[in-house]
């Protein structure tokens, strides 16, 4: 059985919360693990969102403190339409090299290869939207790789209550410095960086399915971010959040677990 209690624990939500404090632990841990791993740096996909722009500019402070490299990577699928959000993510973010890799061509040649013509639309759609961002973390584990650095992640404890990403995409990472923080929480560590306001109140869309274009992540949940927060940090919610909240953590187990052996 889950209970809210358990679900906090597991997923490391602290009861106390400083920004400034908070933004600090997490670039020295990122530094720390750094010089500990003899990496060269770190490496992130940077979408324009409030997650990746959170994550990058830690990571980005981390690699500065300890004279390493930080590589921001622009992943579209051709044309990005929020590209001038990527662009200002960036500038903040301050990394010590950009690189861009057009996932649609190959994308589109996976999709092709093993989509039949009877597959529902919208099941085939879904499909490609995993398929988009698992391209994306094959290509940043290709940097990564040709470079003997680190994979970052971001997920949080919002996302990861509901079990919103990519098994495999973007869930697969090396660290995740956004472990643990609420989605509001993420947000003040934002602005405790000083991050763009445009960005840290910008609403959150994982902008993967063609037939729902820029869908609002609590759309997709069906509850909303304040309700997962409010749940996250032990404060009482509509039994209909609860249900919705406990109900995704229960079917999404798996994302969250290494594969079962026998």
């Amino acid at each position: 059985m889950t209970s809210q209690a358990s679900i906090r624990q597991a997923l490391g939500v602290p009861d106390d919360f400083d920004a400034a404090a908070d933004a600090e632990r997490r670039i020295q841990f990122l530094s720390d693990y750094l010089e500990e791993s003899g990496a060269t740096g770190y490496v992130l996909g940077i979408s324009g969102g409030l997650d990746s722009t959170v994550a990058g500019r830690l990571a980005s402070l981390a690699c500065q403190r300890v004279g390493k490299t930080f590589t921001a990577m622009r992943l579209p699928y051709g044309q990005q339409s929020d590209e001038s959000d990527a662009a200002e993510a960036i500038a903040f973010i301050e990394p010590s090299e950009t690189v861009t890799v057009d996932i649609k061509p190959a994308v589109d040649a996976l999709h092709e290869a093993t989509t039949s013509a009877d597959l529902d639309p919208a099941k085939a759609d879904f499909v490609k939207g995993n398929i988009k961002a698992r391209q994306r973390m094959v290509a940043q584990y290709a940097v990564a790789g040709r470079w003997g650095a680190l994979v970052v992640g971001t997920d949080q404890a919002a996302e990861a209550v509901m079990g919103f990403f990519t098994k495999h995409g973007d869930g697969a990472c090396d660290v995740v410095p956004l472990a643990g923080l609420t989605k509001s929480r993420v947000r003040e560590v934002g602005r405790q960086l000083g991050a763009p306001d445009r960005l840290v109140e910008k609403i959150p869309t994982a902008d993967l399915e063609e037939l729902r274009p820029s869908l609002p992540d609590e759309e997709a949940y069906g509850v909303t971010y304040q309700e997962i927060d409010a749940y996250l940090v032990g404060d009482q919610v509509s039994d209909h959040a609860q249900d919705v909240i406990e109900t995704a953590y229960r079917k999404t187990a798996h994302k969250r677990a290494l594969p079962p052996g026998p």
